[in-house]
Formats: structure tokens, C-alpha cells, sequence
């Protein structure tokens, strides 16, 4: 028989690497997963051609919609190796929603895209209702998506996934470089590990290093599997409580550190003429990126491909910097102070000073 042939010789979809059977099974599995993210908003239901979602003008002064379009990247082939695709859909959420926050932008609605090489229900389910869940925390509808299986481009288990959230923000609430003054107070929000990203280097040393997903290594407290499919953090909606607690006039920027690094990310939201010092010796450095360390990744590369235990920064007014603490805390969101801004001359910078605790 021939790969796109049926046993009675003729040409089928199914043979050709498309199941159009298991496609809807997959729906049937991750539907009720998908609508209890639903919003007021929301009109219709899975199935359409289109997610409708009805915004409410009468709420806002000058609204501006957000937008956002990520993925989770090479951290898919760690939850291909231990067959566990119930995070990533997380990830693939925190990745777009905490980039809309960054703006000050509330997340809406997001539709999700799975390319896979073949159509495993559970699987696909697996992998929405993990999306499903990242939506709920981040108070996003999950309005549609798209499960594209591409059987002849891709191996039997591959797959990949990519998202686009809407958000919305008033015009004259919107956060960045051009708030942030000299003597803000960068306050910095722990991570929950890698996030999505540098895993293509991680991914590296794991296989160099001959290091075993299902073991514990020195200085961790769990299996390294479950250390590196460990979900990204959304800060959405504390971000969110952060602006309407304290205002725009005591919340000026946020920064979503994800590849760059936490000097990378922080300077996108400097403005010309000041300078962020973010100071080492207020945090530990996590043992998962010294474990990284310690089979040869240089600090200075550490510090560019990994969040080191920093996943978002908030510049806050420096009269606001204990609310805004005290209110982090009281969201369950490990967070510090981790430097200053100040005047310098010349372009926007950001850098690291002083050693980990």
C-alpha cells in the first residue's frame, strides 16, 4: 500500500497522513476544557469559523487593543522526551499574555495554533487543556484555535504550537519607557524556573553532559524533567492588580525578561538618559542555572539565554514600592527590590552589579 493510498488502492485523506476522525475527537475531548475560559464577552461557542468577542466601549475612554503572537519553542521536545504535554499549553499562554501586560494591556481573548505530524486525541487534549488553563489564569477566553496536522512535513509525534492574545488598554494608561523617571525602584518578580526559553542550550548540556531527565542532580530537590517542564509563571493579572491598585503614577513600566535576559529586557523599558542597576546580591541565583553552570555555560552566557530567577520587573514610583510589595505578596508572587534607576548620559542602559546570594 502506498502512503496515500487505502488497501482498496484508493487515493484517501487518511492516508495521506490526515485523520479527519481523530481531528474531531480531539475537539470533542478539549471542548469542555476550552469553554470554561469563557468571558461575558464571549459570543458563540467552539465550532465557528471565527471567535466572536463583543467589546464593551461603554467601559473605556479611548481604548487600544493589544496584540501579541509567541510560541514555547525547543522546550516541546523536553515534554516530547518524557511524554508529558499538559505545561506547555501554559507556556504558550505566558508567553503572549505577559507580553501584552508589559503595555498595560488586559488580556481578552487568545486563539491558539498545534501543528502536529499526527493527530493523537489525547494528546491534542492534553495540550488545549493546559492552554485552557494558562487562560484562566491569566482571565483570557480562549475563543478558537487551529489543530493543523501535516503528516508527510512532520514525524508521527512532532509538533509545535504558536498563540495570538488580544488585549485592551486606554491610551492614556498605557506603560513604558516614557513614564519610567529618575529614582524609580525596579522591583523584581521570581520566576518559576527556565520559562520558555533558552532551551535550545539547555537541551545541549542535558544531552552532552549525558544528564538524566528522570534523576536528581546535585542541588536540585526533584527530577530535572520535572525542574525544566516546570509551567511559566503568568504575571498577567498581577500586573494588572499592581496598575489598579497604585495607578499609572505609581506603576510606570513592566518588563517581561524572557530571551535576552534580565539586562536585555529591563533596558527595552529605559528611556535615553537613565540607567537601570540591578543588583545580584538581592536573589539567589537558581540552582537549576547553576547546575547549567557547572557542565560549562559561562555566567555571562547564563545571563543572556536565562532569566536567572527573574521573570518580570515592575519600575514603580519609589514612594510605591512597599505597596507594591505588600500587594505582590499578598498574591502569592515572590518579589524584591532589585535596583534603581538613575540619570547617566547617553542611550538608554541596564546592568547587573554585585554576586548572587
Amino acid at each position: 500500500m502506498s502512503t496515500q493510498q487505502d488497501r482498496s488502492g484508493e487515493f484517501t485523506y487518511a492516508a495521506s497522513g490526515v485523520d479527519i476522525d481523530a481531528g474531531e475527537r480531539a475537539v470533542t475531548l478539549m471542548r469542555s476544557a476550552v469553554e470554561r475560559t469563557n468571558r461575558p464577552e464571549v459570543v458563540g461557542g467552539l465550532g465557528g469559523f471565527a471567535g466572536l468577542f463583543r467589546l464593551d466601549v461603554a467601559r473605556y475612554r479611548s481604548p487600544l487593543l493589544a496584540s501579541s503572537t509567541d510560541g514555547v519553542g525547543t522546550k516541546i521536545a523536553l515534554a516530547r522526551a518524557l511524554d508529558r504535554h499538559d505545561t506547555v499549553g501554559i507556556d504558550l499562554v505566558a508567553m503572549v499574555v505577559d507580553d501584552l501586560v508589559a503595555c498595560g494591556a488586559e488580556p481578552l481573548f487568545l486563539q491558539d495554533y498545534v501543528a502536529c505530524g499526527r493527530v493523537v486525541p489525547e494528546r491534542i487534549a492534553a495540550i488545549v487543556t493546559g492552554i485552557a488553563t494558562g487562560c484562566t489564569l491569566a482571565g483570557a477566553a480562549l475563543v478558537g484555535g487551529e489543530t493543523a496536522e501535516h503528516g508527510d512535513l512532520m514525524g508521527a509525534d512532532d509538533y509545535d504550537l504558536a498563540a495570538t492574545a488580544v488585549g485592551v488598554v486606554e491610551e492614556d494608561s498605557v506603560l513604558g519607557p516614557e513614564r519610567v523617571r529618575d529614582g524609580d525602584v525596579v522591583i523584581a518578580m521570581a520566576s518559576s524556573g527556565f520559562h520558555s526559553n533558552g532551551y535550545s542550550l539547555v537541551r545541549r548540556v542535558v544531552d552532552r553532559a549525558g544528564l538524566d531527565l528522570t534523576g536528581t542532580p546535585a542541588g536540585l530537590d526533584r527530577p530535572l524533567g520535572d525542574v525544566l517542564l516546570e509551567p511559566t509563571r503568568i504575571y498577567a493579572l498581577d500586573c494588572l492588580a499592581l496598575v489598579a491598585e497604585l495607578g499609572v503614577s505609581g506603576v510606570h513600566a513592566f518588563a517581561h525578561i524572557t530571551g535576552g535576559g534580565l539586562a536585555g529586557n529591563t533596558v527595552r523599558v529605559v528611556p535615553d538618559g537613565l540607567e537601570a542597576v540591578l543588583d545580584r546580591s538581592t536573589w539567589a541565583l537558581p540552582a537549576a542555572v547553576s547546575l547549567m553552570e557547572s557542565h560549562g555555560v559561562p555566567r555571562a552566557e547564563s545571563e543572556r539565554a536565562f532569566n536567572c530567577g527573574v521573570g518580570m520587573v515592575a519600575a514603580v514610583a519609589p514612594d510605591q514600592a512597599d505597596a507594591a510589595l505588600a500587594l505582590l505578596a499578598d498574591r502569592g508572587v515572590p518579589a524584591w527590590v532589585a535596583g534603581t534607576l538613575s540619570a547617566s548620559d547617553g542611550a538608554a542602559s541596564a546592568r547587573l552589579v554585585g554576586s548572587y546570594r
